[in-house]
């Protein structure tokens, strides 16, 4: 069963918050405080236009949320760029997936020239493949640069792929 993207609304949020919460306080794949509040990590993760933040469905449950826009502004902002978390209990059910392909499909139509990944722990070995499946590339390694709980200090890649040019 392919899972529904689908827009998030406000009404999503007591749904998707145990999704975040549960990722940043693993410490394993996004660089966020593990402290965070509830208040704080919504501003970061609900995006206001013309970025989009989305929900992933199984179910009728939420088990993953994306957030996506331009990676900077100005003379950057052709360069789009994407987060994604997927709950724990639904990983390796194709969310992950669904969502990527979700946001490149979303930077194409908005027209961004390609999509650039900041960040992406080199030991998230499940993303760093779904993400190279999907057209990326590892463009760098910034060395010894995230904490990681089990492993220490890791490296984040930096990850991108340029659109077709029609």
């Amino acid at each position: 069963m392919t899972p529904e993207i689908r827009p998030f609304t406000g009404a999503d949020w007591p749904a998707v918050w145990p999704v975040v919460r549960d990722v940043i306080q693993a410490q394993e794949t996004f660089p966020y405080d593990p402290a965070m509040s509830e208040t704080v990590a919504r501003d970061i993760w609900v995006e206001r236009p013309p970025g989009l933040t989305v929900v992933a469905m199984l179910d009728g449950r939420v088990v993953g949320t994306a957030k996506m826009g331009a990676n900077r502004p100005g003379p950057g902002s052709h360069v789009a760029t994407a987060s994604f978390m997927v709950a724990a209990a639904a990983r390796g059910r194709g969310a992950g997936t669904a969502l990527c392909r979700y946001a490149l499909g979303w930077a194409r139509r908005q027209g961004f020239a390609s999509m650039q990944f900041n960040a992406v722990v080199e030991t998230n070995t499940a993303a760093v493949s779904l993400y190279q499946r999907e057209g990326f590339r590892i463009i760098g390694t910034v060395p010894r640069s995230f904490r990681h709980p089990a492993h220490g200090p890791v490296g984040l890649h930096v990850m991108y792929h340029e659109f077709d040019r029609a």
